[in-house]
């Protein structure tokens, strides 16, 4: 695990406007924060068997195409289906990071409690050996994929372009050589460590530079702190309001589910929910109890019953309408609340617990 350090003046005690407080609680927080989790982020590529026409490449002279009005765009060099595993591949992965995490700091990475660090881990590391043999898979067909992706291309040139030659030349000419293919697949999973640097390091810079670079550093270091300050707070009330978000979403799913079905209420919709409340716990990092003591009431008064029985009682299915109706309410409402003080709490207890744990 590498360290992604942000950068924070050293400075702690000259706060913007005087308010040595509020940054020094901020510091606090952050520091919780990097203890609660760890940044994660996924990168997979692989050969996308795209292509960018020209106007010369269907025959067309350059000035006689308007770019206002005319783009030829990327071309599918193979059908789709000749990538769908690895696409499905990809596309997994990614769901798995959004479901799992919170986007931190506009992109920075995406933030993985530790309560879900070791199922993420686990999960991408089986994505990641389905990836490499998908793409063990295609590089197998690849001569004749390229070959019958040549005839298509060539039957359809023949209909569109006066110069279908030219045309299938290029599409051939776009496909990688076999032993070339390796640059363009990856699988990266990477995890950083929140952590504020000690030290600039200045005995690896001549004496020469070290006064400039130490300024440089230190106005970088000013203003990435402000930047920081400002989005702590913000990311940590915006990963509450999300989970509440997520809740209410789901509510009304569920009804919606048991309106419009003919047979009424379904197992999979409970155990929808079953599912839910666990995830809530695991991605609750920052201790939202009334959230979370809200669904500990509705999954002892709803959920101990199964689908069936709610089928053969009106009573009760209204009454399950009615909890869901609820706590979609009270979910939306908590989310459009202001979490100042709960952000507070966590940061104060978190500090406090680790301090102990010390």
């Amino acid at each position: 695990m590498s360290d992604l350090a942000l950068l924070e003046s050293n400075h702690r005690t000259q706060a913007v406007n005087g308010n040595g407080s509020n940054i020094n609680h901020t510091g606090n927080l952050l520091s919780v924060l990097t203890r609660e989790g760890v940044l994660l982020k996924v990168s997979i590529s692989y050969w996308r068997g795209h292509k960018k026409l020209r106007p010369e490449d269907i025959g067309l002279e350059k000035k006689d195409v308007s770019d206002r009005l005319i783009s030829l765009g990327h071309k599918r060099l193979l059908p789709k289906e000749a990538l769908a595993d690895l696409a499905l591949i990809e596309g997994r992965a990614h769901a798995l990071v959004e479901a799992n995490t919170f986007p931190f700091l506009n992109g920075l990475g995406h933030f993985l409690p530790n309560t879900k660090l070791a199922e993420v881990n686990a999960k991408l590391e089986e994505l990641e050996d389905a990836f490499w043999v998908a793409k063990a898979e295609f590089l197998k067909k690849y001569a004749s994929l390229r070959q019958s992706a040549s005839e298509e291309w060539r039957a359809m040139a023949e209909k569109l372009v006066k110069d279908p030659d030219q045309l299938v030349a290029t599409i051939e000419s776009s496909f990688p050589f076999p032993h070339c293919m390796d640059r363009y697949y990856a699988f990266d999973t990477q995890l950083f460590q929140i952590a504020m640097p000690q030290r600039l390091g200045a005995e690896l810079i001549d004496v020469a530079d070290q006064q400039a670079i130490i300024d440089a550093r230190q106005k970088a270091a000013s203003e990435a702190s402000s930047k920081i300050h400002s989005g702590v707070e913000s990311f940590v009330a915006d990963c509450v309001a999300s989970l509440r978000e997520q809740t209410a979403q789901l509510c009304e799913d569920m009804l919606s589910s048991i309106n419009n079905s003919e047979t009424g209420v379904h197992q999979k919709t409970l155990n929808r929910l079953v599912k839910f409340i666990d995830q809530f716990k695991q991605m609750n990092f920052v201790n939202d109890s009334e959230m979370e003591q809200q669904l500990e009431n509705v999954k002892h008064q709803l959920l101990t019953r199964t689908a069936e029985q709610y089928r053969d009682s009106s009573t009760s299915r209204n009454r399950l309408k009615q909890g869901l109706s609820q706590l979609a309410s009270q979910a939306r409402e908590l989310a459009k609340q202001d979490a100042t003080e709960l952000v507070q709490r966590f940061g104060e207890l978190g500090h406090r617990r680790f301090a102990l744990a010390a």
